[in-house]
């Protein structure tokens, strides 16, 4: 986590929270000025806590409170909004015997934090979500260190209960990384080789690991489908081809081939004196990155529809097919698509 504070309201709380700072260097301590020794590691405060904490819990991505549950659980609440924006909240007793993940466990990464502070404090960590203490998947939480996205978090809470009431629950992936859960699967999950196997299953809960665009509604309304970043977007345009016209090829290439836009990994195109503005806009909007191969590289790369325009033009004889083929080090799962005048797309697919 980026940023931390660390807040003590006793003087025995401020010596424990120097103490974090000597273990999580980049940590913020706060603390009221009426227990000041003078300590530049600690930010004194003259306003009450109540008021400090209003800043505290719009700035920091989680904050550790030395003090009573009772007391900090009074003191958030009125500025709870939802678990995607909360931050993570932690309490830490004054006498470190407990760790206890209080908000944002699983999305704001409170259960981690508290499992790490409990481990270097050699406090007891307490954390009372379900999947947690059940030892099972947590649904929200699959593949995040891959990077992966939800397509459509309204099924989350739905399917994380048939997984922590052990109800049946189905998988299937045919993209993205294999390793995401390293243990035994729970006795309750079975994955299956086929969505066709998945439908005929008798599972309540289904969770789709893929980057194509499924509607089988079949399962649809108890799915959550996780979006891998799987695909890299070749684009050959020109120096003014604007953001309105990439985007416009974009989705009738993901719409043709039954494509999610959200497993893309990124943008790769052809080197130029000058980055293509448009490019570089819709990049930003959709918050992709964008890769620039020089032409040479591109050159060498075997294409299944070479140009002698392109290759007048810019010194290589491909550049949406080339790029995504160099940026993925895998195969085109869409050859060039041309959209009049000068924008072309390619997509190819990293190798699992």
């Amino acid at each position: 986590m980026e940023k931390v504070a660390v807040l003590a309201i006793t003087k025995n709380g401020v010596k424990i929270g120097l103490k974090l700072k000597d273990l999580f260097k980049s940590w913020q301590i706060y603390a009221p000025t009426k227990f000041s020794n003078n300590d530049n590691n600690v930010e004194w405060y003259s306003d009450s806590t109540t008021s400090k904490i209003v800043n505290l819990f719009k700035t920091n991505d989680a904050i550790v409170c030395i003090f009573s549950l009772g007391a900090v659980i009074r003191l958030i609440s009125p500025h709870l909004k939802d678990k995607k924006t909360d931050p993570a909240v932690i309490v830490i007793d004054d006498k470190t015997k407990f760790v206890i993940s209080v908000l944002s466990g699983h999305l704001g990464g409170a259960n981690k934090l508290t499992e790490e502070i409990a481990e270097k404090l050699g406090a007891m960590p307490v954390v009372t979500t379900a999947a947690d203490v059940n030892q099972t998947i947590a649904v929200d939480l699959l593949g995040r260190e891959f990077g992966w996205k939800i397509e459509d978090d309204s099924t989350v809470t739905k399917v994380s209960a048939y997984m922590v009431n052990e109800e049946k629950i189905g998988i299937y992936q045919d993209a993205g990384e294999k390793n995401w859960w390293n243990k035994e699967l729970p006795p309750n999950v079975t994955i299956y080789s086929s969505i066709e196997d998945l439908k005929k299953s008798s599972s309540k809960g289904y969770l789709l690991i893929t980057d194509r665009d499924i509607q089988e509604s079949r399962i649809l309304k108890d799915v959550v489908m996780y979006r891998p970043l799987t695909l890299v977007v070749g684009v050959g345009l020109h120096w003014d081809t604007s953001k309105e016209i990439i985007r416009e090829g974009l989705d009738f290439c993901f719409k043709k081939y039954k494509l999610s836009e959200k497993s893309i990994a990124k943008f790769v195109t052809l080197k130029k004196e000058q980055n293509v503005q448009g490019l570089v806009e819709l990049g930003k909007e959709m918050k992709v990155s964008i890769e620039y191969f020089e032409k040479e590289e591109l050159a060498k790369i075997t294409i299944p529809n070479p140009s002698e325009t392109v290759l007048s033009f810019e010194g290589t004889p491909s550049v949406s097919e080339a790029a995504a083929i160099k940026g993925s080090g895998g195969k085109l799962l869409v050859e060039k698509q041309k959209f009049p005048p000068n924008l072309t797309i390619a997509i190819a697919r990293f190798p699992r």
